[in-house]
């Protein structure tokens, strides 16, 4: 069977500074008609760094959406124009202060496909060099080095929940690189 819906009309319900919110009329596979509700967004960037101790470095940080702190690898949106990796770098130094290392491109991850067409593209830091951070204004972050193994201890336990960190970090060790 197709699987295929046509998009036949669209309307931006919402045109905020980070997300749109569009709602689009679709012809199903049988012909019927349906609505789709869906936010676009600009795509990001996550970053693992790994010290040659094999120890990680997590950012601490409050989702409102949650209305709790989160442990989760660096991230954050891609600016218009920006490539994925710089994107990565850029992302690494605002929120950790690191800066330098080896960048390994481990994959993506397409986050919530029900409702926004959001891909991270996940890295790997490789001996980043300790820095200044400087987070963007509004966001507030504290940082916690600990052993790759207790990240894994931490995803297993259920303290980490962040996809995009549980993802990035399930892929690393697939491809051997933690």
């Amino acid at each position: 069977m197709n699987l295929v819906e046509k998009k036949r009309d669209e309307e931006l319900v919402f045109d905020g500074t980070l997300l749109k919110v569009r709602r689009t009329r679709v012809e199903l596979p049988d012909g019927r008609e349906a609505f789709r509700e869906w936010i676009n967004h600009p795509g990001a960037s996550a970053i693992i760094p790994v010290f040659k101790n094999g120890e990680t470095l997590l950012v601490r940080q409050f989702r409102y959406p949650l209305g709790r702190v989160m442990l989760e690898i660096p991230a954050g949106k891609l600016d218009p124009g920006e490539s994925t990796l710089d994107c990565a770098i850029r992302e690494l130094s605002e929120e950790t202060g690191l800066v330098g290392g080896e960048f390994v491109k481990i994959g993506a991850v397409v986050t919530t496909p029900g409702f926004t067409d959001e891909v991270i593209h996940l890295y790997l830091c490789k001996d980043p060099v300790p820095g200044a951070a400087h987070p963007d204004a509004e966001e507030f972050i504290n940082c916690l080095r600990l052993p790759v193994a207790e990240v894994f201890q931490r995803i297993a336990e259920g303290q980490i929940q962040d996809g995009k960190t549980v993802t990035a970090f399930l892929l690393a060790r697939l491809q051997g690189l933690i």
